[in-house]
Parts: structure tokens; C-alpha cells; sequence
């Protein structure tokens, strides 16, 4: 661990640990954070709350405010049920004369409920603890009734009144700024594929005559201006090239966002390491959609960084379960593993070795050095091969293509190998002929010839723009990040809060028809990867590229 990933790890620890003596109460401008996220009291006892509704009782997490009013506090629509948004620029909102009417002008949001006066504090209050709106109408019943104390009340209102800031970093009247980041290990073939996505995308956005977009007027608004309005902003795009070890990345990030604020980071791509990107965007509350990496970062409680998948380590996943069995009695007793020093497999290895060591089964890993691909891959197999003298154990491959092709007529040595297919070049691995009867492949995408109509709109894209098609799987996750990006600032009308585009693209995932590589994309709360699941398959030729699943669709 570097030094600076200590000390702040350390610095985290002892912010975590509590007082000596009696816990102490959480300062107010926390406290009122801490009950509307989760559902703890300044005191540090649960939050406690009643539905109307039979009087079913609510308790800690599952009363926090945020399950039905959202992180941002701009509410939610779930069939026929709505969440109204509670910013205090909702729920104190100002009034203007309109076509001889006062009105809220406000920025739109789908469940806006805009036919009460604003609230003070006394009856925003009364609201919360009696279930009553100013006008002494009933709220819905699915609101609970919080016995809040006069502090906790007071925290929380403070919390609601500076939720959703008005101004947000990268937006104008005309421009939407977005960055891409790519890492210094990252491949330049990839990079230069999704870059010409990128600019092409953007440019295309930009192409069009658009005139700045007046403020939505919420109270006067009508189904048909609700579908046709949309956020008439220009693209400008970022490249931020990191340079230089791990260990400097965060200052460069930190330089590039001083010099141009953004308002979201769009795709991206990176080697082995994105951590660092991943929390930067989440510490500065910037979205991070869908970047182009085999190792991200898992932590389901982040709320910023959005991915695709696991990448390498759904793959680790596939393969434990594989040889786990489906109720887990191990199919082997042991397991070897194969990886570059450095690469992604590293991460990946490790993931697998975790979980198989947790079911008892002996894995042991051969660690090529890092250096010129193909080079030192025969001996370390050979090695594998003199420490297991009879089959029966599996051997798990965390290679590149150039290291696979140079796999030539070494023995297989094992009874079966499993391929990291995102790594290995998927259904155009360059396995030797000798090989492929005993190798599966971990396959995190629909098969190819269940996903043509899902690809076919993406590649007459490209084909149409006279983008070379360098990375196909990579081009075409990025211009589905463009795609979904655009579609779901078309939804938010005027309101670019960010949280509010992370749930947005949250619940425009649910019905995406479109999702390229992916059978189903889909993204719950507490939820940063779309795709869950994928394929264990094997190749049905001896030279050709098609394959043969298995089974089903895994999602372990």
C-alpha cells in the first residue's frame, strides 16, 4: 500500500471511531445527513417511523428518506406510485406571476407536485411528524409519520434546504462539459478507437443549430411539451491523459478539475488500475458512466461510478462457480492459475483464489514477469506441468493473445483449462488447435449470434462516419455510454442536479431495448454494475470462431 493510501485509510479509521465515554451526539449539519441516508438519529439510535397504512412500522435504513425520495431528493416514479421531491427548492419554492397566475417556477421533474403554497419550516414539520401538507391535506399513506425531536427536526430541514445546489459544475446555458480519462497503462489501440467514438458522438451532438432552452414553467407544463422538451446544450469534451505511476494520478485529476470543471465523466478506459478515477468521482460527487475497464472497483455503497460490469472480476466469479459445483462441493481439489505481473489477471487471481481457498480447494499461481508479451508464457506452463504429474486439476489461463498464440505445443497438462475470455480476445482468442478441446471460455456478454440486432445500429454508425472498427467491443460499449448519456439528459429536461442523472440512467437501464454486447442491462439502488452475469462456453472447431455455451446465463 503507498504511503498516501495508508495515511488516509488511517485517517478514515480513527474519523470512524467513536468518543471515549458516552457516544456523543453527531453535530447538526451531519446529523441531518445521517437520518435522510440512513436512517440514524443524531443520537445514533434508528430512526424510527409509522405508515398510516396499517400501521406498519419502519426502522434505521429502511426508514431513511432517501429509499423513496432518492439521493438527490428529487423524488421518484415507480408505476403508479410517486415520490415527490422535498430540496428545499421544492418545498419552499418561490412564486411568480404567469399568464396572470402566481406560479413555482421550477426545474421539471417527473413527480412534481405543484399544487400547494410553499412550506415553512412549522408546517414542513407537521408534515413530517403528523402526515399533513400546509393546506392540512393529508399526505399519501405510504409517507410514514416520524416522532422526531425538536434537534433531529431541525437538523433535517437544514439538510433538505441545502440539498440540490442551483448551480452545477460543468453546465452553462449553452455547454455541458464532460471529461474522458484514460490512464497511462491503458492499450493505444483501445484508446484510439473509443476516442474517435467519442469525438464523432460529440460532434455530432454538436451539429445541430440549438438556441439556449428557456426554464421550464412546472406549473403550466402539458403532457405534450413534457415530451417534446428537451436540454438544448452543447458538448464539450474533455481528454484528461493521466501520466506517470499510480501514485500521482489523484493531483493530475485534481489539476484537470480546476482548469475545466466538468459535469459527468463519460466512458474512459484503463489497464489494471482504475481505483483512483473511481474515487475521485466519488469524493467530488462527479458521475463516472460506464468507462472501459477490466478491473473496477467494487463498492456497491459508492454512488457516483456506473459500470457496465465486473470486467476480469465476474470472470473469477464464472469460473468459481464452475468448479465449485452449483451447490459447492468442489470439483477439484486443486487449481493453478496463470498471470502476467501487473496485468489485470493479477486482480483477477487473487478474487479467484479468495473464493476457492474459502471452499477449500489448493490454489497455486505462476506469475509470468511483466515485459514483451509471449515471452516467458512456454516456460511457466512447462513449470505447471513438472509440478502436477498427473491430470485431474484445472488450470485457469489470465492472458493476453500474444501470450495465448505463444502457447504453440506445449502439453495442456490438465484435464481442463478455463480462459479469461475478456482478457483472451473473446470468441477471436487465438487458441492453439491442441488446446481448444480441453479450454473453456468465461464469456461476461451474450453469445454472438443472439446480440446482431442489438450491434447492428451501433456498427452502421460507425460504418456510416467512416470509423474504423480497431476494438469493437470496447467502441461499442463507449457509444453505448454516448447514447444512453444523451438519452437521459433528453428526460431531464432543465435539471442537471447530478444525483438526479445517476438515478435517471438508473431507471432508463430498466427499459433499454438497445444494450449492444448485453442481453439486459439493469441498475437498482445501491446497484454500479448493469450487467451481472455471462456465459461459460467452449469453441466448436478446432479454427473457427464459434462457440458453444455450456449452459445458461450465470449470475453468481
Amino acid at each position: 500500500m503507498s504511503a498516501w493510501r495508508l495515511t488516509l485509510a488511517v485517517a478514515w479509521v480513527l474519523a470512524a471511531l467513536p468518543p471515549s465515554g458516552a457516544a456523543a451526539a453527531a453535530p447538526r449539519d451531519r446529523a441531518g445527513q445521517s437520518i435522510y441516508l440512513r436512517g440514524v438519529l443524531g443520537s445514533g439510535a434508528p430512526l424510527e417511523g409509522t405508515r398510516e397504512a396499517g400501521g406498519v412500522a419502519t426502522r434505521g435504513r429502511d426508514a431513511a428518506c432517501v429509499n423513496c425520495h432518492q439521493h438527490s431528493g428529487l423524488g421518484s416514479e415507480e408505476g403508479l406510485l410517486s415520490f415527490p421531491p422535498i430540496t428545499g427548492e421544492y418545498l419552499f419554492h418561490a412564486r411568480a406571476s404567469h399568464a396572470g397566475r402566481q406560479v413555482p417556477v421550477l426545474p421539471y421533474v417527473q413527480s412534481l407536485r405543484d399544487n400547494r403554497p410553499p412550506y415553512t419550516d412549522a408546517t414542513l414539520a407537521r408534515a413530517i411528524r403528523e402526515g399533513v401538507d400546509p393546506q392540512g391535506r393529508p399526505l399519501s399513506s405510504l409517507m410514514p409519520r416520524f416522532a422526531l425531536g425538536d434537534d433531529d427536526m431541525a437538523a433535517l430541514i437544514d439538510y433538505l434546504k441545502k440539498l440540490g445546489p442551483p448551480e452545477v459544475p460543468g453546465v452553462t446555458d449553452t455547454l455541458l462539459h464532460f471529461a474522458t480519462i484514460v490512464t497511462p497503462d491503458a492499450d493505444p489501440v483501445k484508446r484510439g478507437g473509443m476516442l474517435d467514438v467519442l469525438e464523432h458522438f460529440v460532434a455530432e451532438k454538436n451539429s445541430f443549430p440549438f438556441k439556449p432552452s428557456p426554464r421550464m414553467w412546472t406549473s403550466v407544463r402539458t403532457q405534450y411539451s413534457k415530451s417534446m422538451y428537451m436540454a438544448n446544450r452543447h458538448w464539450r469534451l474533455h481528454v484528461w491523459e493521466l501520466t506517470g505511476p499510480v501514485s500521482g494520478w489523484r493531483a493530475q485529476l485534481e489539476r484537470h478539475l480546476a482548469a475545466e470543471p466538468v459535469y459527468a465523466v463519460l466512458s474512459g478506459l484503463a489497464g489494471s488500475d482504475w481505483a483512483p478515477v473511481h474515487e475521485f468521482c466519488e469524493q467530488h460527487a462527479i458521475p463516472c458512466l460506464f468507462p472501459n475497464v477490466e478491473v473496477p472497483v467494487v463498492a456497491e455503497r459508492d454512488f457516483y461510478p456506473m459500470y457496465f460490469s465486473k470486467g476480469v472480476l465476474l470472470e473469477a466469479q464464472l469460473i468459481a462457480r464452475a468448479l465449485l459445483g452449483p451447490d459447492h462441493p468442489p470439483v477439484v481439489r486443486s487449481v493453478e492459475q496463470v498471470y502476467r505481473a501487473g496485468d489485470s489477471g493479477e486482480r483477477a487471481a487473487a478474487a479467484l483464489a479468495a473464493q476457492l481457498e474459502g471452499h477449500g480447494v489448493r490454489v497455486h499461481s505462476t506469475v509470468v514477469a511483466a515485459g514483451a508479451r509471449g515471452a516467458g508464457v512456454t516456460a511457466a506452463l512447462r513449470t505447471v506441468a513438472r509440478r502436477n504429474h498427473s491430470r485431474g486439476e484445472a488450470l485457469v489461463l489470465w492472458l493476453r493473445p500474444a501470450d495465448i498464440a505463444a502457447l504453440g505445443d506445449v502439453p495442456v497438462g490438465a484435464e481442463a483449462v478455463y480462459l479469461s475470455g475478456l482478457m483472451g480476445g473473446l470468441e477471436d482468442s487465438p487458441l492453439p488447435a491442441a488446446w481448444r478441446a480441453r479450454t473453456m471460455m468465461t464469456y461476461p456478454f451474450d453469445l454472438p449470434d443472439r446480440r446482431g440486432v442489438r450491434l447492428e445500429y451501433a456498427l452502421g454508425w460507425f460504418s456510416f462516419r467512416h470509423i474504423p472498427l480497431v476494438a469493437k467491443q470496447v467502441q461499442t460499449d463507449t457509444y453505448l455510454a454516448c447514447s444512453l448519456l444523451a438519452d437521459v439528459l433528453n428526460r431531464m429536461a432543465d435539471n442537471f442536479a447530478r444525483p438526479y442523472l445517476v438515478e435517471q440512467l438508473q431507471d432508463l437501464l430498466e427499459h433499454r431495448l438497445i444494450t449492444g454486447y448485453y442481453p439486459r442491462l439493469s441498475l437498482a439502488s445501491k446497484q454500479r454494475f448493469a450487467s451481472k452475469g455471462g456465459y461459460i462456453v467452449h469453441f466448436n472447431d478446432p479454427g473457427g470462431t464459434a462457440l458453444v455455451a455450456e449452459g445458461d446465463w450465470i449470475v453468481p
